[in-house]
């Protein structure tokens, strides 16, 4: 087992062992990927307020994400294909998660499907769903999260077109993956990868072949997602996608606190502030920067969460001294589990636990729910005094 004390030192062994296709995939944004480098430089522009001679002793990290008790505020967020990042990957960060006392959050893209997971996992965890067209399929996915006790669904509103990957498409990825010479080479050398994915019989989009009509095999998929994804999507739709779900409701992907009003006129539970990981509209303000102005305009009418360049515990303190009930991890957690399966994930939440917990100490902080904006220093104009 190597020493791991940071979440790069997870991500150099996920880089190597992991083939290159599906670590572009999760390791870049979309066009010049400036959205992409800015969620993290720019929790770097805030800094923390130490303090001294203040009792630290008797911390605690636990607290409540949408009235579920977690051991920190921070939940595993859906990742797409995450079991071709390691062998029954959603299966593996499900357990890691339930494990350590926070959320995962299954894609409707995965590779293991609801049931598979449910089937081999104990904690409840939430379902992730995209706006799609077909209204037989979303409200028969909503039926299956129920019956798999899946205790919240996230509805996904950033994702009615694709932005462009450029590292994507020179890789062939895509629903399913387009294999070449060059990506089966790549491949063939990933050995301990190779064996485990040979191992399972999970390789496709589990939630939805043999779900979705038309769609009997990986060949049919990539039509019937090019076909379903909902342009036309507006709040009207995501009412009636609050009428297939009666549970928690979180809406992930607000970007402006005038959709953030919006989704709270739609009855969710919360939402996520989120740019999808910079993977969607580039030149779009970071997460963090965006969340200032939202927890101004919903103040306390919903549950704010944040998602986008969190990688380390002092980025979910920042979040949450800001204003921010959780934060989601997405690259963070799948480069722990590219990097050593189930055990990798419990590393990567186990590396930022320890990160918030130190640094909470360290600002003269013992509760992490009652933290506030005392403890950082942030520049002037960080989060607007942008011209109209």
């Amino acid at each position: 087992m190597p020493v791991i004390t940071e979440i790069e030192d997870l991500r150099r062994i996920y880089k190597r062992r992991v083939p290159k296709m599906f670590y572009d995939y999760c390791e870049s944004g979309s066009w010049s990927e400036q959205t992409f480098r800015e969620n993290l430089s720019d929790f770097e522009q805030i800094y923390l307020r130490q303090r001294v001679a203040i009792d630290m002793t008797g911390r605690s990290t636990a607290s409540q994400m949408i009235g579920q008790d977690v051991a920190m505020p921070v939940a595993l967020a859906p990742v797409g294909m995450t079991g071709m990042q390691h062998a029954d990957g959603e299966i593996h960060a499900a357990r890691a998660a339930g494990k350590f006392g926070v959320p995962y959050c299954l894609s409707t893209m995965s590779i293991c499907s609801i049931e598979d997971v449910a089937e081999n996992t104990d904690a409840p965890f939430w379902l992730q769903v995209y706006t799609m067209k077909d209204d037989d399929y979303t409200q028969r996915l909503f039926d299956r999260a129920r019956a798999a006790k899946c205790s919240a669904a996230v509805i996904t509103v950033d994702l009615q077109m694709l932005g462009q990957r450029h590292k994507d498409i020179k890789n062939g990825l895509s629903a399913p993956p387009k294999l070449t010479a060059k990506s089966i080479a790549d491949m063939s050398w990933r050995v301990p990868w190779g064996l485990e994915m040979l191992r399972t019989k999970r390789r496709f989009f589990g939630n939805i072949v043999g779900h979705a009509k038309g769609v009997g095999d990986a060949s049919s998929l990539s039509d019937w997602t090019h076909h379903n994804f909902d342009q036309g999507l507006n709040w009207d739709r995501i009412r009636e996608f609050r009428r297939m779900w009666d549970g928690p409701l979180i809406i992930k992907g607000i970007m402006d606190p005038r959709d953030a009003l919006e989704a709270c006129n739609v009855g969710a539970d919360a939402i996520v502030v989120s740019n999808h990981g910079g993977r969607q509209l580039d030149g779009a303000l970071s997460s963090i920067r965006a969340l200032g102005p939202i927890m101004d305009a919903v103040g306390d009418r919903i549950e704010v969460h944040l998602d986008s360049g969190v990688r380390s515990g002092q980025d979910v303190l920042k979040a949450l001294a800001m204003g921010a009930k959780g934060c989601w991890i997405g690259r963070a957690y799948v480069y722990g589990l590219g990097a050593m399966g189930e055990r990798g994930v419990s590393e990567a939440l186990r590396v930022i636990h320890k990160e918030l917990d130190v640094s909470m100490g360290l600002c003269g902080r013992t509760d992490v729910r009652a933290l506030d904006r005392d403890i950082l220093m942030i520049p002037r104009g960080f989060s607007g005094d942008w011209e109209d």
